[in-house]
């Protein structure tokens, strides 16, 4: 067990594990599981913030679910992209903003990788500056993994760690984003789209840039403050010390791990 964090097993007696069935199970039927021991958090009259990408959609989903039931009322969601406000407007979930509502009961959402003190990289999906916004504004924020989202360090996966940038001279600030990290063999990309590779393009109007990194990066705040100290960057995607509570589902049942 680490330092800090509770553990609980996939066990019958486990007030915090939720049964599997003993079949093969796909990476998203193992994110729905997750998703809905998340939603098992919400109580009614909770201003919740809602995630963005394919975890997050099962919560927003069953949301929606328990309020159209009656099992849940007087709910209030802050949406954390465009795509997640479109959703939860479908489902029937009201909305607002975190100008009117600063500080929020409990966020749901999902992640990238998760390191062993929870830690967190998101925004893979694009949507990393307002859910870092919205997230950080909460006073619980549960996250819903499946097992291979678990990494020993940030950067571990091989897969990015994104970075918003202003559009304006991108190839100068992605140049200096990867040779910060020069030692950790980083290369940055920037992300695009479609035939033509266009420039992805967030919410906020701003561009991605991927970094790739072959060795741990070290000291996550170290890095944290480096990153931000560059003129052009916008939010950076690690999250840390933020998820109060990670939900993690295997074949084997649901691990919760909490701070």
């Amino acid at each position: 067990m680490e330092a800090g964090i509770l553990v609980s097993s996939p066990t019958s007696s486990s007030p915090l594990s939720t049964p599997i069935p003993s079949v093969i199970l796909t990476q998203d039927e193992l994110k729905k599981i997750a998703a809905y021991k998340a939603v098992e958090y919400v109580e009614s009259g909770m201003v919740l913030g809602l995630g963005t990408g394919s975890t997050a959609k099962h919560a927003v989903d069953r949301i929606g679910e328990l309020l159209h039931q009656g099992k849940l009322q007087n709910i209030v969601g802050i949406p954390t992209s465009k795509k997640t406000h479109e959703q939860a407007l479908s489902v029937g979930i009201p909305l607002s903003d975190l100008d009117s509502h600063p500080v929020l009961d409990l966020a749901i959402d999902g992640a990238d990788e998760v390191d062993p003190q929870l830690n967190l990289v998101k925004g893979r999906g694009g949507s990393l500056l307002r859910e870092k916004m919205v997230e950080g504004a909460c006073r619980k924020f549960v996250v819903i993994v499946d097992e291979s989202k678990l990494v020993k360090h940030l950067g571990g996966s091989g897969l990015a760690m994104p970075v918003e940038i202003v559009p304006f001279c991108w190839k100068f600030t992605a140049k200096r984003l990867q040779d910060l990290f020069e030692d950790a063999g980083c290369v940055g990309k920037l992300r695009t789209f479609g035939e033509n590779g266009e420039p992805f393009v967030t919410d906020n109007g701003n561009y991605i840039v991927d970094l790739y990194f072959k060795k741990d990066i070290g000291d996550l705040k170290a890095a944290s403050d480096t990153i931000l100290q560059l003129a052009g960057v916008v939010e950076h995607g690690m999250f840390l010390d933020m998820a109060t509570t990670v939900i993690v589902a295997s074949e084997l049942g649901i691990t919760v791990k909490n701070k």
